[in-house]
């Protein structure tokens, strides 16, 4: 074998390699990061996750709004990617625990009954004032912990975000309760967006974040803030808080 044709073997063999490590690094990354994905959204592959949708505030039962739809249609291809399978849900229809396997759960207390189950229970530190006439400034504004959050509308809309786990092991709720359908989305935007960063910062925890939608008239879900990691007095009980 002369000189020119060994360095044409030897080439090859290099480039084989080479490509071969450059797949095996790009698999394990991804194959790393699906992990990460699967075990922060509590849907490791196969298995069977519950969507909960509300209903449209001033509709019928059975009607959902354009942006809770759209909502669904962001968390779905997170669930997807994972590799689990959907169980979609009307509200009033929901009637299960929690744990078993992962939940998304999407609208306020007005619209959402399942919502208010959860608020009372995992979250006692929220209030949502939903029974004040219609006009009244603070009807659907976010009461956390000493601090209101008004809606403003097509102006300022609230939304809380919010990973909720019982037990060690639990499959998570995730709960995204708004004071429009607009806000919903924009949280089920957040989510799809930036869940790679709230893995690293909460892992495995709770948490509850508040974010502000900015000029909806305008932007639609599309400009959205985070306001306040709310997790602490989100979870203290009202009475225990004042």
């Amino acid at each position: 074998m002369n000189d020119d044709v060994r360095n044409i073997v030897l080439g090859v063999i290099a480039t084989a390699l080479s490509g071969g490590f450059g797949w095996f690094s790009r698999t394990y990354l991804w194959r790393r990061a699906l992990r990460r994905k699967q075990a922060f959204f509590g849907l490791p592959t196969g298995s069977d996750c519950l969507f909960v949708v509300n209903r449209q505030m001033g509709g019928t039962d059975s009607s959902l709004h354009r942006n809770d739809a759209f909502a669904l249609l962001e968390i779905s291809a997170l669930i997807k990617d994972c590799g689990a399978n959907v169980q979609i849900v009307t509200h009033d229809t929901a009637r299960q625990g929690f744990g078993e396997r992962a939940e998304f759960c999407v609208g306020g207390p007005a619209s959402n009954t399942r919502t208010v189950a959860h608020l009372s229970s995992m979250l006692p530190g929220v209030q949502v004032d939903v029974g004040l006439e219609s006009g009244h400034p603070d009807r659907g504004s976010i009461r956390i912990g000493g601090e209101r959050y008004r809606w403003e509308k097509g102006m300022a809309e609230y939304v809380l975000l919010a990973r909720l786990t019982t037990d060690q092991g639990a499959r998570p709720v995730f709960l995204l309760s708004g004071q429009t359908a607009n806000s919903n989305q924009a949280a089920a935007r957040y989510l799809a967006k930036n869940h790679q960063r709230l893995a690293r910062k909460y892992g495995g925890e709770s948490f509850c974040i508040l974010l502000k939608v900015i000029n909806s008239d305008a932007y639609g879900p599309d400009v959205t803030e985070l306001v306040a990691d709310v997790t602490g007095p989100a979870r203290t009980p009202v009475a225990a808080a004042v």
